[in-house]
């Protein structure tokens, strides 16, 4: 039976239409009642199918075997739901990874195109769910990706780990338990809206309504320039106010880079540390008024 026959007589679909492909405007429940009744092929078919193939590169062979195959890909895209991404894209994801396995079949080693095409299907989806679950790079090394993918169904509860449970996990999964409780931790973080919600409740607040860059404002910069300088004339004109002992003593203490010390300016005037600090006391209190006037 040649692929053309196998696909016209079992599918009900034209070889050359590939319509196993989702789009944006898909119906996804009526794409999954579809795919569910195309029949799963024979092992004689699937061999024969793959030999065509493999030595005559027969597009109509790849794919029938495709198509044949559709609704493995969503059975194994629906255990991905839990992480809030459509079910479309999971079973468009977890197609290319058909394609991809279909395209490295050998079917001389005797297995099922299935036994082989399951780690690609996953592969494809997992890197989806990777890149898509969150902004941020939840997991990134070999362990975070072990865990990203096991913690939620080796969890007994949805409480916090407990410690003999965290070390549990890490023993079964051969990571370090440090990992278990930094993963629980980002798995258990909430996404929140960046622009706030139509509502006066507390916590329709979202980062938009605190993450404003007021530099950006000319007004509040015009404005917080004039406030420096006017600042920075005030404390001139204290300072000019102020005996030469009591200036040197806060310029060298509180504008200076090198600050000075109470004893080594009380060195250099002869008197006590304890008298130094009463005078730059007073010194300070006198340029506050001065600022503040």
């Amino acid at each position: 039976m040649t692929a053309t026959a196998i696909s016209m007589q079992n599918s009900q679909l034209p070889v050359a239409a590939p319509s196993f492909w989702l789009t944006p405007s898909s119906d996804i429940d009526l794409y999954i009642a579809k795919v569910r009744q195309i029949p799963v092929l024979e092992a004689e078919q699937e061999r024969e199918l793959a030999e065509q193939l493999q030595k005559h590169q027969s597009l109509e062979a790849a794919q029938v075997l495709i198509v044949h195959h559709l609704k493995f890909v969503v059975h194994i895209a629906r255990g991905f739901l839990g992480y809030g991404l459509p079910l479309g894209d999971l079973i468009q994801e977890g197609n290319i990874g058909l394609m991809k396995a279909v395209k490295r079949f050998e079917p001389q080693r005797g297995v099922r195109l299935i036994s082989f095409a399951v780690h690609w299907i996953k592969s494809e989806i997992h890197e989806y769910v990777i890149r898509n679950f969150r902004m941020m790079k939840i997991a990134t090394t070999k362990a975070q990706r072990k865990l990203f993918f096991n913690l939620r169904s080796m969890k007994k509860s949805t409480n916090w780990l407990n410690e003999n449970e965290a070390q549990a996990i890490a023993d079964e999964l051969d990571v370090s338990i440090k990992d278990v409780y930094e993963m629980e931790s980002r798995l258990q973080g909430q996404d929140i809206a960046f622009d706030p919600l139509d509502n006066d409740e507390e916590d329709s607040f979202a980062p938009s309504a605190w993450l404003v860059d007021e530099n950006i404002d000319p007004a509040r910069s015009t404005e917080r320039e004039e406030q420096t300088h006017l600042m920075h004339r005030r404390l001139h004109l204290g300072l000019n106010k102020l005996d030469a002992r009591s200036r040197e003593i806060v310029e060298t203490r509180w504008l200076n880079e090198d600050k000075a010390t109470l004893q080594s300016l009380a060195d250099k005037y002869q008197v006590s540390a304890e008298r130094i600090r009463q005078i730059e006391q007073q010194a300070l209190a006198e340029l506050k008024t001065s600022i503040s006037a």
